[in-house]
């Protein structure tokens, strides 16, 4: 299934110019308070340095099977190791069925070590592609492309207005995205109500696991992220002189497994780092869990609790039976969604990345689970793309450009359906004005898939922040379905006919079968 295939791309509109180069993204139509001379992109010239004559970029260098230099190999090749030696300690642990609670341990460790090859990577590649993102965000906003919502009333944070220019490129992405979508795919269009009754966002998971951990300020209430603040204080620490070499270590180690304490050790972090409200000094709180949707009720009374929807994709599944009459009950089809979902970020920054309002397009695709093949596969297979397999992942071994259908016949890619839309992406992406050499697809590594999912590869583009996910695309089984069919009574089921009956005996002495049921 296709997920978030332009959610996170509307949002980082800032990074465009250093994504692409001025001439791969035009307008449909000229805003007519622009004069044609005058394009929208022509700035970034000068705010970006142009490559040298002949200079090769890292994509063309790996699909032409160059490696990095010689002495750039040399400092990764202790961090190349370290990850490998750990990727193979978390297999074999899971081989000899170790303790949940030492598997974990040991994942964490993967991971930091993992972010730790990235970022020197990242540190050792060429800069020739550095923004001025200052620069940048103030011509945006001068030209209107978008500003803070509520600027004259000192703004609100993670909420942006999009002036015209603003407005004419994202109704532009979203037409090319309908186009090379729903059009070209024949997929059934559906738009939904933003709010959702608690009921449904419950059985969906949001309603007890969509938070991330929040400390206050215990005099003014002021809220911060407990991860980010944490991670600032730090970063604040380690860039004094007098700090020594073996703390900075220390502190590098808490950085990189940010993302993997639990709320007690999180709050331990904070008393042993004497961690303070940034903006005033004060004490904080402990850290707790915080619900990121944003919460209203339904109707006067009061009595029916609802949330502004966090995301598109749960109204295709409740209409999924009503898609499926509507497709005469034949599989496969797809269904796709285009609008707002709102998610009530604790600290908003990094520009439109993080924000409180954004844009989604989600497209599912329901498929026979026996026959995950995809007719029109064919027409991506000799794609060559830019793949951070799970493998090379636990193995410290870089991305690497690998033609789609060697892909899938290897088994790097779980099956062509999956293989064929991560193609339909990244033809999308490209068209959209994403440099290809700033493009690249990370699959999920085993400790990090959903439970429900068999394959899962993230589109991935390298900004001024890093590599920042801007699609999902999952192999998510009948997971939501399910969930769905079960507290609502209402089978979401779809039946096949067969070409031959299935014979069998029961106790009520039937015979044979003649129709399938597939859930999704």
């Amino acid at each position: 299934m296709l997920r978030s295939a332009a959610s996170a791309l509307l949002r980082t509109s800032t990074e465009l110019a250093a994504l692409c180069s001025v001439s791969t993204v035009r307008f449909v139509q000229q805003s007519p308070r622009l004069p044609p001379r005058k394009r929208p992109f022509s700035t970034s010239v000068c705010l970006c340095k142009k490559k040298k004559k002949n200079q090769k970029s890292l994509w063309q260098q790996l699909a032409e099977g160059q490696t990095m230099d010689g002495n750039i190999e040399e400092i990764l090749a202790p961090l190349r190791l370290a990850v490998k030696e750990q990727g193979d300690l978390v297999r074999q642990m899971k081989q000899d069925g170790a303790p949940d609670v030492d598997v974990t341990k040991a994942v964490a460790e993967l991971k930091a070590r993992k972010r730790t090859l990235e970022a020197r990577e990242l540190s050792l590649q060429p800069k020739d592609d550095i923004v001025d993102r200052t620069k940048m965000e103030d011509t945006l906003k001068r030209r209107f492309f978008y500003d803070q919502a509520f600027a004259i009333y000192g703004g609100v944070s993670g909420l942006y207005d999009f002036g015209p220019v603003g407005c004419a490129l994202k109704n532009n992405m979203l037409q090319a995205w309908r186009q090379h979508f729903i059009q070209e795919e024949q997929i059934l269009e559906i738009d939904c109500t933003m709010l959702t009754p608690e009921p449904v966002l419950k059985t969906s998971g949001h309603v007890d696991k969509f938070a991330d951990y929040m400390v206050k300020d215990v005099k003014n209430g002021e809220c911060f992220r407990a991860d980010h603040l944490l991670k600032a204080h730090l970063q604040k620490l380690m860039s004094d002189k007098k700090c020594a070499a073996e703390k900075k270590e220390e502190m590098e180690s808490v950085i990189t497994q940010m993302d993997n304490y639990t709320q007690q050790e999180l709050t331990d972090l904070f008393v042993k780092y004497n961690v303070k409200s940034p903006t005033t000094g004060n004490d904080l709180t402990a850290p707790i869990s915080f619900n990121l949707m944003f919460q209203t009720s339904i109707g006067p009374g009061g009595n029916m609790p609802g949330y502004l929807r966090p995301e598109t994709a749960q109204g295709i599944f409740l209409n999924f039976k009503r898609l499926l009459e509507f497709n005469q009950g034949k599989l496969p089809f797809a269904a796709a969604q285009i609008g707002n979902s709102f998610r009530n970020e604790i600290s908003p920054r990094s520009g439109l990345i993080r924000v409180r309002e954004f844009t989604m397009a989600e497209i599912e695709h329901f498929v026979d689970p026996t026959e995950k093949v995809h007719p029109k596969f064919s027409n991506v297979a000799d794609l060559d793309i830019m793949l951070y397999s799970s493998k090379a992942q636990t193995s410290g071994q870089s991305a690497q450009i690998m033609r789609l259908g060697d892909a899938v016949e290897q088994g790097v890619i779980n099956n062509s359906v999956l293989g064929y839309f991560i193609g339909r992406i990244y033809l999308y992406l490209t068209k959209v004005g994403v440099a290809k050499d700033k493009l690249r697809f990370r699959q999920h590594m085993d400790n990090e898939m959903a439970h429900y999912a068999c394959d899962c590869w993230d589109a991935e583009t390298k900004t001024s922040y890093g590599w920042i996910e801007i699609v999902g695309c999952a192999d998510r089984s009948c997971f939501d379905l399910k969930c769905h069919a079960r507290v609502t009574k209402v089978p979401l089921v779809a039946e096949k006919p067969l070409k031959e009956p299935i014979s069998f005996n029961c106790c009520c002495r039937c015979t044979s079968h003649y129709r399938r049921q597939y859930e999704f």
